[in-house]
C-alpha cells in the first residue's frame, strides 16, 4: 500500500536561513580556509594527496599537470578543473609560496602577472620538502581517511604534516562573511619557534618574536612597521606596511637612477603593470619633472626597475615620492583565520603554533603506536624462529610424519600429536609440550631451508636484537612525553638544515615618508577648448602669435594662471572643477585631453552653461536662472572648494540651469518664454541667496510655459532677437517688476 504524503508546513525565512548557514559552513570549512594542522585548503590537500598516490614523487620523472588535474577531479575535488590547476600552478610559484610545494616544469606563470601555460603543455613533481614533510608516515595510520564525494575512494581528512605549513606559506581565502590573510615567514624562524614553544608552553608573544620576528615575504622588501607586528601577532589581526627596496645608482654626467630591485608582496601581477602606469602619470600630470624615463628590466634572475632621472635631480625625494604616491609602499592586511576543530578561528602566532605542535604529538602517538604493534608481531615470529631452530630436528619430524599442513599446524600451536607418525616415544612426548603461536606456526611452517644455514641464524639473533630495542625505544616514545618532543624536536631539525634559506624580508621601523613637493612657477596661461571638448594649455605667446585661428577653432579661450582651476557650470545645476596643471600644456597644435577625462563632467549627459576660470570669479558675484524661472545671485567664493564636484545651485525636479553668468549689478535681464513672452527686469533687483538655495521667481509663467532663453545686458547695451520673422529690441522692452507675467510678443 502506498504511504499518503505528507505536505511539511515550515516558516519559509527559517528555511532560507537554515540554507543558506549550511552553505556558508561548506564554504568555510570545505573550500575557502586551511586547515590550522596542515595549514592547507582542501583543494591543495587533494592534489598533493593525489601525486602521492601517482607516484609523482620529486625523484621520479615530471607527468602532465592536465593528468593531474583529471585525476583529482575524478576522484577527490569534483569542483572543476580551473579550481584544481590554479592551486596546482600557485604551488608552484616561488614568488608566491615562501617554500613551494611542487616543483613545475614548463611557463607557470611570472611575477609580472603573465598566466601560466594551459595544463596540457605544463608539468609537475612534488618537491623533496613535500615528499618528506606533508605526505611520509601516510601508511603508518597517522591520519584518519574519510570518503571521497562519491564513496568509491578514501582521501585523508588532513595530511600529516610535519612543519608549521600555516606559517611558512601562509594563506589567502574569501569565504562566507570572512576572510584568511596570513603572510609567509621564514621556514628556519618558524622551526626555532615550534622548538622553543615545545620546550616551553608558557611563551608569550613578545618571546615567541625573538624567534619569529615577522613575516618573511617571498619577494623580499621592508616591512616598514616593526613596532606593530606584536600587536599584530597577538591578536592575529592588523596591517603591515611593506616597502620595496630601492637603490640609487649614480650615472655618468651627474644623471643618477632610482633602480628597484625588490616589491612589495602586493605588488605581485597586474600591480607590476599599475606601479609602471603611476610613474608615469607622475609626469604627465607634472607632480614631478625629475624623471626622464623608466624601463622594466626584471627577469628569471629578479626584479629590476630602472627609472631615469635628470641631471640635479634629488633622487631621495623622488624616492620619497613614490612611495607616497604609487604601490611601492602598501599595506598587507593580516587576518589569521583557519579552521581549527571544525569551526574558524582568529588566532595569534602563539595559538596556531601551539594547535600545530599538539597535532605534532597526534601524528607521533599514532605513528609509533603503529611501529610498536609491527616490532611487537615481528617480536612474536622473531622468537618463533629462534626457538624452531633449536628443536628444528623435533619439527622436521612432526612435518615428515603429518598427512596435511593442519594437522602439522595444530601440533605446532596445541600439542596435538593424532595422526603424526613419530620414530619415537620421546618425540612423540616433547612435540605434545609444544605451544607455538598462529602467527609463529604460519612462519615455521613458511621457513625456508637456507634460514638454518648458521649465519642465518646469528643474522635472526641481531634482528631480534634490533627488534627488541627498537620495542623498548617506542615504548619510552610513547610512554614519555618528553622522550616524544626530542624525537619531534630532532626531526624538525634535520628539516630546518637540509631545506632552511636566508631572511629575504628586512623589518625595520620607518616613519611616515615626508615629501618635499615643489611648487610650480605661477605662469601666465591661454586655456583652449575645441568644439569637440578637447582642452589644453599653451603659454601667452604662442597664443598671440596664432590668436586669430585660436579664437575662431576654439569653443573656449580662457586667459588664467597655471595654479589657477576651470570651472564648468552644468544644466543640471553641477560645478566641476579641472586644475590647470592637470590640463596638458603644450604646442598650439597639439590635440589636448577631453575633459571629460579630467573631471567628472559627463558630455552625454549634460552640457556646460558656463566655462569660466576660478579666479575671475572667486572676488565677484554670479547670476543664475533656470527655465522655470527661479533667479538668484551667489558670491563667487562659494564656488572656491576642495571637492572636484560640487552643487552649484538647487533645482527643483525638471528644472534646468539655463543661465550662470558674471555680473556688476548695472544690468538688465530679460527673461524670454517659449510662448513668446517676454520680461525684462533690473537685475539688482534678484537677492543674493547661498548656492544651495533654489532662488526666486522671477516671471511668472502660464500653464506648460518655460523660458528658453535669459539675456544679461550691460547698461547701454543694445540687442535684439528674431519672433515669428520680427525683430524684437531686447534693450527697448519696458522694465517690470520681477515675478509678473510680461509682454506677450
Amino acid at each position: 500500500m502506498r504511504q499518503e504524503e505528507q505536505i511539511i508546513r515550515t516558516e519559509y525565512a527559517e528555511l532560507m536561513q537554515k540554507s543558506y548557514i549550511d552553505y556558508a559552513m561548506s564554504v568555510i570549512v570545505a573550500r575557502a580556509l586551511p586547515d590550522v594542522r596542515d595549514g592547507l585548503k582542501p583543494v591543495q590537500r587533494r592534489t598533493l594527496y593525489d601525486m602521492h598516490e601517482l607516484g609523482i614523487r620529486y625523484d621520479r620523472p615530471y607527468r602532465k599537470s592536465a593528468r593531474i588535474v583529471g585525476d583529482t577531479m575524478g576522484k577527490y575535488h569534483p569542483h572543476g578543473d580551473s579550481s584544481i590547476y590554479g592551486a596546482l600552478v600557485v604551488m608552484a610559484q616561488d614568488f608566491k609560496m615562501g617554500m613551494p610545494l611542487v616543483d613545475g616544469h614548463g611557463n607557470f606563470g611570472s611575477i609580472e602577472g603573465d598566466g601560466a601555460a594551459a595544463m596540457r603543455y605544463t608539468e609537475a613533481r612534488l618537491q623533496k620538502l613535500t615528499q618528506e614533510a606533508y605526505l611520509a608516515d601516510l601508511d603508518k595510520d597517522v591520519v584518519d581517511f574519510v570518503p571521497n564525494f562519491d564513496e568509491t575512494e578514501k582521501e585523508p581528512a588532513v595530511l600529516p604534516v610535519k612543519v608549521p605549513n600555516l606559517l611558512i606559506n601562509g594563506a589567502e581565502g574569501i569565504a562566507v562573511g570572512m576572510t584568511t590573510s596570513i603572510p609567509p615567514h621564514n621556514f628556519a624562524e618558524v622551526i626555532d619557534g615550534v622548538i622553543a614553544y615545545m620546550k616551553d608552553p608558557d611563551i608569550n608573544t613578545e618571546q615567541m618574536m625573538k624567534y619569529i620576528p615577522g613575516p618573511d615575504f617571498p619577494t623580499g622588501g621592508i616591512v616598514a612597521n616593526k613596532d606593530e607586528l606584536l600587536a599584530i601577532y597577538s591578536t592575529g589581526t592588523g596591517k603591515i606596511r611593506i616597502r620595496g627596496k630601492v637603490e640609487i645608482e649614480h650615472g655618468k654626467g651627474g644623471r643618477d637612477r632610482l633602480v628597484i630591485t625588490e616589491i612589495p608582496y602586493t605588488m605581485i601581477g597586474a600591480n607590476i603593470g599599475k606601479f609602471l602606469n603611476d610613474v608615469y602619470s607622475l609626469v604627465e600630470t607634472k607632480k614631478t619633472s625629475d624623471i626622464m624615463d623608466i624601463t622594466n628590466q626584471s627577469s628569471k634572475e629578479g626584479i629590476r626597475i630602472v627609472i631615469e632621472l635628470r641631471r640635479g635631480a634629488d633622487a631621495e625625494n623622488l624616492k620619497n615620492l613614490l612611495y607616497k604616491k604609487t604601490k611601492l609602499e602598501d599595506t598587507f592586511g593580516v587576518n589569521m583565520l583557519a579552521v581549527a576543530d571544525k569551526k574558524p578561528e582568529t588566532m595569534g602566532i602563539v595559538p596556531m603554533i601551539r594547535h600545530h605542535v599538539s597535532f605534532q604529538f597526534e601524528l607521533a602517538t599514532r605513528k609509533y603506536r603503529t611501529l610498536l604493534a609491527k616490532e611487537q608481531d615481528k617480536k612474536e615470529i622473531q622468537e618463533g624462529l629462534i626457538r624452531a631452530c633449536d628443536v628444528i630436528d623435533l619439527i622436521i619430524e612432526i612435518l615428515r610424519g603429518s598427512a596435511n599442513v593442519k594437522t602439522a599446524k595444530a601440533c605446532l600451536t596445541e600439542g596435538i600429536t593424532e595422526g603424526i607418525r613419530f620414530k619415537t616415544a620421546q618425540s612423540k612426548k616433547d612435540a605434545a609440550k609444544l605451544r607455538f603461536t598462529e602467527r609463529q606456526a604460519d612462519a615455521i611452517l613458511e621457513m625456508r631451508l637456507y634460514r638454518l644455514i648458521g649465519l642465518e641464524i646469528e643474522a635472526l639473533m641481531r634482528d631480534h636484537e634490533k627488534t627488541l630495542a627498537s620495542i623498548a625505544e617506542y615504548e619510552e616514545i610513547l610512554g614519555n612525553r618528553g622522550a616524544m618532543a626530542r624525537v619531534i624536536i630532532r626531526e624538525l631539525q634535520r628539516f630546518k638544515k637540509e631545506y632552511q634559506r636566508p631572511r629575504r624580508t628586512a623589518l625595520e621601523n620607518l616613519g611616515e615618508v615626508v615629501v618635499e613637493e615643489k611648487k610650480p612657477e605661477e605662469m601666465d596661461v591661454v586655456f583652449l577648448m575645441d568644439r569637440f571638448g578637447y582642452g589644453k594649455t599653451i603659454d601667452v605667446s604662442t597664443y598671440e602669435r596664432n590668436k586669430e585661428a585660436a579664437d575662431a577653432e576654439n569653443r573656449s579661450v580662457i586667459q588664467c594662471k597655471n595654479t589657477d582651476r576651470i570651472c564648468i557650470f552644468t544644466n543640471r545645476g553641477q560645478l566641476h572643477l579641472i586644475r590647470v596643471s592637470d590640463l596638458p600644456f603644450g604646442k598650439f597644435r597639439d590635440k589636448g585631453t577631453p575633459i571629460d577625462n579630467l573631471s567628472n563632467y559627463d558630455s552625454n549627459r549634460e552640457s556646460i552653461v558656463l566655462l569660466t576660470n576660478l579666479a575671475s570669479i572667486r572676488s565677484g558675484k554670479l547670476l543664475f536662472g533656470t527655465k522655470t524661472a527661479m533667479l538668484k545671485v551667489v558670491d563667487g567664493s562659494e564656488f572656491d572648494v576642495a571637492k572636484r564636484t560640487t552643487a552649484a545651485t538647487k533645482l527643483t525636479e525638471g528644472d534646468e540651469l539655463l543661465l550662470a553668468k558674471s555680473f556688476s549689478g548695472n544690468e538688465t535681464l530679460v527673461m524670454q518664454s517659449q510662448k513668446d513672452f517676454f520680461l525684462r527686469i533690473e537685475a539688482a533687483v534678484i537677492p543674493e541667496k547661498k548656492k544651495g538655495a533654489v532662488g526666486v521667481r522671477g516671471m511668472k509663467l502660464g500653464a506648460g510655459d518655460a523660458l528658453c532663453e535669459l539675456h544679461l545686458l550691460k547698461e547701454n547695451e543694445t540687442k535684439s532677437v528674431e519672433v515669428k520673422g520680427r525683430e524684437i529690441a531686447l534693450h527697448r522692452l519696458h522694465i517690470g517688476n520681477r515675478d509678473t507675467k510680461g509682454t506677450k510678443k
